[in-house]
């Protein structure tokens, strides 16, 4: 995994989070509600719920909000929807293979929205496993860098099923099977060590490099996917070389 790669993505989607902090929050709040209404409104008996919490308190989502959702997950409080995950697939230009994960209470209308946003970014969608193939689904575990050492993480996760910890510059990501993350995490909070997310992802398997202008093409089409309030996650196999991470820091 590049490093560069995930770190120019991680520097614009920073900046795409500052703008759209609203539609941020709501969708954090979806993923408390199902998770509630699939697993049970008690975190401490639902690690999906837990992790889903945690990172909706590490973006700032005010507790009054969290609450409301998992009792609308969990029954206790009306209004909850009937939401379900849908999973498109298509390239973005220059070839990047791009998944979007969707979470939606209309199918229609979340297709619909996703197919636009390819089409007036000049990528296209693409039939079922013609992109997925490319990517495997792994659990990641993301921290800021400055107070351990790769080498003193790997120690408290590698018999927690930790299989690989990637620099990504600000942070590093902890890389294991989607179903090893909870243990993960779990190793980092027995050893007193914070960490901002814990969640399931698609990892890409192969990437694809861009220039600068590819990558300004990816960004933009990325930007109109997670414009749509039904996307809830959009994952690329963008490779981006060094001089152009270097290209895009200049430009901010």
């Amino acid at each position: 995994m590049s490093g560069h790669s995930k770190w120019a993505t991680t520097k614009h989607k920073k900046a795409a989070i500052d703008a759209k902090r609203g539609k941020l929050f709501a969708k954090l709040i979806k993923n408390i509600e199902v998770a509630a209404r699939t697993g049970g409104a008690d975190p401490a008996g639902n690690p999906t719920l837990f992790d889903a919490i945690q990172k909706a308190k590490k973006t700032s989502v005010p507790n009054d909000n969290i609450e409301r959702a998992v009792k609308r997950g969990g029954g206790q409080e009306a209004g909850g929807a009937d939401y379900q995950t849908l999973m498109y697939e298509g390239y973005a230009p220059g070839g990047v293979a791009v998944l979007v994960e969707c979470l939606t209470d209309n199918k229609n209308r979340a297709v619909s929205e996703v197919r636009v946003a390819f089409s007036r970014n000049g990528g296209n969608m693409a039939d079922s496993g013609s992109v997925s193939y490319m990517f495997h689904r792994k659990g990641v575990v993301t921290l800021p860098q400055g107070e351990h050492t790769e080498d003193e993480l790997l120690e408290v996760v590698l018999d927690a099923g930790a299989e690989e910890i990637s620099d990504e510059g600000e942070t590093f990501e902890i890389i294991s099977e989607a179903s090893d993350v909870v243990a993960v995490r779990t190793a980092l909070q027995d050893a007193g060590i914070d960490y901002d997310s814990a969640e399931a992802q698609f990892v890409p398997t192969m990437r694809t490099a861009v220039d600068l202008e590819g990558a300004q093409k990816v960004f933009r089409l990325i930007d109109a996917l997670e414009d749509s309030d039904d996307v809830q996650n959009v994952y690329t196999n963008i490779e981006i070389p060094e001089d152009v991470a270097a290209q895009l820091e200049a430009e901010d």
